[in-house]
């Protein structure tokens, strides 16, 4: 318990560490942005200062080379002076749209929006009036238009190595999930086999005495069941073998056990071909699997109704439709009931379908479905697999 604390509070700490430390990146990010967006800025006054400088002065009259430099330096905004309709100056716009009105005009809106326009204009030698050169209007540069896009990249990158962590943790727990209730079948196993072997002995003891010899049948078939049963858990959490059998043999086997042991309510039905169909098989585990389809059926008709199990054979692949006259099923169930934790039931841990599903593809190779479904008529469950 004192552990689980721990844990949770250390959980915790790394949370808001992660959050503190995102948090201080995004707003030194916007810091930066914001000082590198001023710096554009008075780069841009001292360019539109020099350029109403050099207008100041006659034309005879040497320009200042400080001034001259500034105005000739290189400038990395796109930027444009506008005066009465027309551009008169213009740096990294595209030369062929500049005498384009709608363009210019949408560039100046644009402009406007990142940046003051700066207004350039100078004193005349002759008159002594100010008069306006025109309006310098200008964008952010390449550089910084990126160093905009930094922060959402940051938290993309954060978000996927976020998930990847996540997910590699989902997989870690689901991993140690699993080793435990694999521990927990074998171990079931084992202990399942001392009293099993208790009655093996017991079987063989009533067969001397005077006993109708059908009980005996009965029992050791029980008995048997229960040994396929420890056999089925001692192998969870380890690849099963397969071997080549005859699925109708199999499944008339698991059948007519079923059948002997259900409710006289249910009505039973089997339908096979006359000839044998071989399959790489595992034949435990193929038997869970029609087990767990049958009580599924019979819990859908709540006991009462018409199973039919009917064996069909196309090219190289053999179905085995299993079919009820239970409740049926919507359409957005077709699917979701083979998920772990599904269950309709109020007390089923939704395990059955979800360990059908993959002994049948992931074991065998093959396809479990709900090939057809009608609500208030039945469900049929299709299981197809590769013959040989």
């Amino acid at each position: 318990m004192l552990f689980s604390k721990h844990r949770n509070l250390t959980r915790w700490v790394i949370v808001v560490a992660s959050f503190g430390i995102i948090s201080l990146i995004l707003w030194n990010t916007y810091v930066f942005f914001q000082k590198f967006k001023v710096e554009e800025q008075s780069k841009m006054d001292i360019w539109a200062a020099a350029h109403q400088e050099i207008n100041s002065n006659p034309l005879d009259e040497n320009v200042n080379p400080l001034v001259d430099k500034v105005f000739t330096s290189e400038i990395t905004n796109p930027m444009f002076v506008y005066n009465n309709g027309s551009v008169l100056l213009s740096n990294n716009i595209d030369e062929n749209k500049v005498n384009n009105a709608t363009y210019i005009s949408k560039l100046i809106k644009e402009y406007t929006q990142e940046n003051t326009p700066i207004v350039i204009s100078y004193v005349d030698n002759e008159t002594k009036e100010t008069v306006v050169y025109g309006t310098l209007y200008y964008g952010n540069s390449e550089v910084l238009n990126k160093l905009k896009y930094y922060p959402l990249a940051l938290l993309l990158i954060i978000f996927l190595f976020g998930a990847v962590a996540y997910f590699f943790y989902r997989s870690s727990k689901i991993a140690t999930q699993n080793k435990l209730w694999s521990g927990m079948a074998k171990e079931t196993a084992h202990q399942i086999g001392t009293p099993l072997s208790s009655l093996i002995g017991w079987a063989e003891i009533l067969k001397s005495e005077n006993i109708n010899p059908e009980y005996i049948v009965e029992i050791e078939k029980d008995i048997s069941r229960l040994q396929t049963i420890t056999e089925r858990f001692s192998k969870i959490g380890s690849l099963p073998t397969l071997e080549k059998a005859d699925i109708v043999k199999e499944t008339i086997d698991s059948y007519d056990y079923l059948k002997a042991r259900s409710s006289k309510l249910i009505d039973f039905e089997l339908i096979t071909p006359s000839e044998e169909i071989y399959v790489n098989l595992n034949k435990q585990l193929y038997s869970w699997t029609i087990e767990n389809l049958v009580k599924n059926a019979i819990d859908a008709m709540k006991g009462k109704g018409k199973i039919i199990i009917e064996i069909s054979q196309l090219e190289n692949t053999v179905n085995i439709d299993i079919s009820d006259s239970g409740k049926g099923l919507s359409k957005n169930q077709y699917k979701a009931i083979f998920e772990t934790g599904y269950t309709t039931k109020k007390r089923g841990w939704g395990l059955g379908l979800s360990l059908a599903k993959r002994i049948i593809e992931e074991f065998h190779g093959g396809q479990i479905k709900v090939s057809h479904s009608e609500i208030g008529k039945g469900t049929t469950m299709q299981i197809s697999m590769k013959s040989i």
